[in-house]
C-alpha cells in the first residue's frame, strides 16, 4: 500500500502541511482529501499551533489540482455529478470551504498551482511563490467547473473582467502576472523561497494570536456588508481578544520597552 498522501510536522508553533505526491505534481485525490481533512481537524483544535505553511513536495509544483486519472476511472464505473463544494465527498469540509478557520495558513508555491491546485492557494491567508511558478484554472477545458471555490474566489480576489477572462479560457498565467492581479504576497527566485516564507511565518508568530484570527474572522466576515453594519456585527475571535490576557500584555509590553509574551489567552 503506497504511503501517506500527505505530510505533517509539528514545528513549534508552526504546522507544516505538504502534498507528498511528486511523481504525479501532488495531484489530490480521494485519499489526498481524507488525509487533509485530518490534518486541518488537528490544526484547528491543536491551541499550541498558531499558523501553517502548506506546500507541495518536490521543486516542480504546488499541485496540479484534481487526480484526473482517478477521475476518469470512477467515472468508468458510475458518472460522479459534482459541482461547488465538497459536501458528502471524502474530506468535507475541505481548506476551500472552511470559512471558520481563523488560524492563518501561508501558501508557499513552488511550481504549477492549477486547478485545484490554485483553489487550494486563494483559500489561504498568505501566498509566497516562486518565479518559476504558474497558475492557472483550466477546468473550462476539461468540462468542469472551478468548484471549490475558484469562480467565486478569483472574482473576489482579481480584477472582475481580468478574473473572468482567464476563468473562461482556462488559460494560465506567471507568478508575476499574479503578483500584478493581486493574487500573491511575494514572488521570489526559487532558492530564496524559503527564507521569503519564513519571514512571512515570523511576522506572524510576533503578533498575537488572538488578535490575528479575530482581524482575519472580522476582515472576510465584513468584506460584503455595509460599513455600519460591519462595526456592529458580532465577532466571535473578537469578543475572546478583547477580554484576554494578551489584549493587556501588548500595551503592558510598550510600557515597558520589552517584546510582549503571548500566551494565546
Amino acid at each position: 500500500m503506497a504511503g501517506p498522501r500527505v505530510r505533517y510536522e509539528k514545528d513549534g508553533r508552526v504546522a507544516r502541511v505538504t502534498l507528498d505526491r511528486p511523481e504525479v505534481l501532488n495531484a489530490m485525490d480521494l485519499r489526498t482529501h481524507a488525509e487533509l481533512a485530518e490534518v486541518w481537524d488537528d490544526f484547528e483544535a491543536d491551541d499550541d499551533l498558531w499558523v501553517a505553511v502548506l506546500t507541495g513536495a518536490g521543486p516542480r509544483s504546488f499541485s496540479v489540482g484534481q487526480d484526473l486519472k482517478e477521475r476518469a476511472a470512477l467515472d468508468g464505473e458510475r458518472p460522479r455529478v459534482t459541482t461547488f463544494g465538497s459536501r458528502g465527498q471524502p474530506g468535507w469540509p475541505r481548506l476551500t470551504e472552511r470559512f471558520g478557520l481563523a488560524k492563518p495558513v501561508v501558501a508557499r508555491v513552488n511550481g504549477y498551482a492549477l486547478g485545484g491546485g490554485l483553489e487550494l492557494a486563494l483559500a489561504c491567508d498568505v501566498v509566497v511563490a516562486a518565479d518559476h511558478a504558474e497558475f492557472g484554472l483550466p477546468e473550462a477545458r476539461l468540462g468542469l467547473v472551478a468548484g471549490a471555490g475558484g469562480v467565486f474566489r478569483f472574482m473576489r480576489q482579481a480584477p472582475h473582467r481580468l478574473a473572468l477572462g482567464y476563468l473562461l479560457t482556462g488559460r494560465r498565467f506567471t507568478a508575476s502576472r499574479a503578483l500584478e492581479l493581486g493574487l500573491v504576497n511575494d514572488v521570489v527566485p526559487a532558492g530564496e523561497l524559503d527564507a521569503c516564507v519564513e519571514g512571512w511565518v515570523a511576522d506572524l508568530l510576533r503578533c498575537a494570536p488572538l488578535a490575528v484570527r479575530a482581524i482575519k474572522e472580522a476582515a472576510l466576515r465584513s468584506v460584503d456588508l455595509p460599513l455600519p453594519e460591519a462595526f456592529t456585527e458580532s465577532y466571535r475571535w473578537e469578543e475572546l481578544r478583547r477580554h484576554s490576557r494578551d489584549a493587556v500584555e501588548g500595551p503592558r509590553a510598550f510600557a515597558e520597552k520589552r517584546e510582549p509574551v503571548w500566551k494565546g489567552e
